[in-house]
């Protein structure tokens, strides 16, 4: 069956459609990782896009439930430029054309990929419409959608009612994390877990009373943009009046930096892959990141005192930031590495260990 993707921009592609047969529209970004399209397809951080991936062949490796990063798909659909029908893997458990299917979401093979994303990277992402019909036809509803930020794409994705996961069978005195779920990814909540932490999980809106009797309190990936969630940085703002340990991943970057005034905006076309270089202020140590953003905060923006300390060798933006002197700080990217490497794991022991010193001042303190 064939399907037409068309682009706000007046660009249109044709192509093969699988997965489930059916229009789809959403903002639409590219992701430039070789592998891992399932844990992609899983991350609540794409809700509501349409995702493109520039690797050549996708699906050969199949499904397997393992490998979820949430219980469903986020994005809208699916672009690619070869799909793989037969799977290749001994872990497979289904194909990738069951996985969409039985999830509503539509896709599209045989489009030139390549062109498509030099059209975003040269006019910047933009609103899309996977149908069928006339291309003029298409570019009028395409133009007629509501922008990414019209919709809380935050409140569509977490979870709807708290709930706990237990540290590592064995661990002794577990550190007590408060995790506020603004789209969490479980290999985020499994390398917090395997560093011993019990993890209570709280939806998006609780308020941050709920959240200051823990060891510290983690801010989650997300979609959307921040500016459009003032309630959940008004949150943020009253943990670092508490002086709590507090680590923010993406969104919650975002939104930490906003608690300390500082501002976001939106990037041409993202960061989305598993290969982006990033620069370690502190000793100009290289790691290479998996990011998924189309947010960033602009370095002149952050207050006096506010330390940045990771940055883009791509682009230059603020991929890192800290308060010297306390426990908080954010990164960008997402360090737990699914998909991607794992150069920067490191920032959970550091979470980990904040919180410990923490324990042990405040014991001593009672004593």
């Amino acid at each position: 069956m064939l399907a037409t993707i068309a682009l706000e921009t007046g660009l249109t592609f044709s192509g093969r459609l699988f997965g489930a047969p059916q229009d789809a529209a959403g903002e639409i970004v590219f992701h430039t990782g070789m592998t891992g399209y399932q844990e992609i397809l899983t991350d609540p951080s794409y809700a509501g896009q349409i995702v493109v991936f520039t690797a050549s062949h996708i699906g050969n490796y199949g499904i397997h439930e393992g490998d979820d990063e949430s219980p469903r798909i986020h994005p809208a659909a699916v672009i690619v430029r070869d799909f793989c029908r037969r799977s290749f893997h001994r872990q497979s458990e289904r194909g990738l054309d069951d996985l969409l299917r039985r999830a509503g979401v539509p896709a599209l093979s045989d489009v030139d990929t390549r062109a498509l994303t030099t059209e975003i990277r040269e006019k910047g992402s933009c609103r899309a419409l996977i149908a069928r019909g006339q291309p003029e036809e298409l570019l009028a509803r395409v133009r007629s959608l509501p922008g990414i930020s019209d919709t809380d794409w935050v409140s569509r994705v977490t979870c709807s009612e708290p709930w706990i996961m237990e540290a590592p069978s064995g661990t002794v005195n577990p550190l007590e994390v408060a995790v506020l779920d603004l789209g969490v990814k479980r290999s985020i909540l499994g390398r917090l877990a395997e560093r011993g932490c019990r993890l209570h999980v709280f939806p998006a809106h609780t308020p941050a009373e709920e959240l200051l009797g823990f060891d510290g309190v983690f801010l989650s990936n997300g979609p959307g943009d921040p500016a459009t969630l003032p309630e959940i940085t008004a949150t943020a703002s009253s943990l670092l009046d508490a002086d709590k340990p507090v680590f923010g991943i993406c969104l919650g970057h975002q939104l930490l930096a906003r608690a300390l005034g500082a501002e976001t905006i939106k990037l041409p076309f993202g960061h989305h892959g598993a290969n982006h270089p990033v620069q370690r202020v502190c000793d100009g140590r290289m790691e290479i990141t998996s990011q998924n953003h189309n947010y960033a905060v602009p370095p002149e923006s952050l207050p006096e005192g506010v330390q940045v300390t990771h940055l883009s060798l791509n682009d230059g933006t603020v991929e890192g930031m800290e308060i010297p002197g306390r426990p908080v700080y954010s990164v960008q990217y997402h360090p737990e590495a699914a998909p991607g490497p794992s150069d920067s794991r490191y920032l959970f022991d550091r979470f980990r260990d904040e919180m410990r010193a923490r324990r042990t001042l405040s014991a001593k303190a009672g004593c």
